[in-house]
């Protein structure tokens, strides 16, 4: 599940195009907020950027809980291609770190504080 601080009510459209291009199907993606998640997940992975000054979530209890930055993408400035590769740049930071965690060895999911310290590591990807 994906989920934001202030969704904007849509995806943005150079996201669609990108997944697109990628060969990621993007059916019955939307913008939505933290707060009308259907369940609590297991694991949350904030990717705000704190130095753009976004909001990270501080909620859903007792749920292990990893980092992973990156710098939001909507909010670039420059010439369309700047932006473009604002886009590329994120999509290409967050591919890597999901890769290495659906390489975790299954060993690690059962183990909470290995499984911790490897999102956390991923984060530095």
């Amino acid at each position: 599940m994906s989920a934001g601080s202030q969704p904007t009510g849509e995806v943005h459209p150079r996201s669609i195009v990108l997944l697109k291009r990628e060969g990621i199907s993007t059916e019955g993606y939307y913008s939505k907020s933290w707060d009308s998640l259907p369940v609590t997940p297991d694991i949350v992975i904030t990717v705000c950027s704190n130095a753009a000054g976004e909001t990270c979530p501080a909620y859903l209890g007792n749920v292990l809980r990893a980092h992973w930055g990156v710098d939001d993408p909507a909010k670039a400035t420059g010439t369309d291609a700047e932006i473009e590769a604002s886009f590329v740049q994120a999509y290409s930071i967050l591919r890597k770190r999901i890769e290495a965690f659906l390489n975790l060895s299954p060993d690690i999911l059962n183990d909470k504080e290995r499984l911790k310290q490897e999102l956390q590591l991923i984060g530095n990807i």
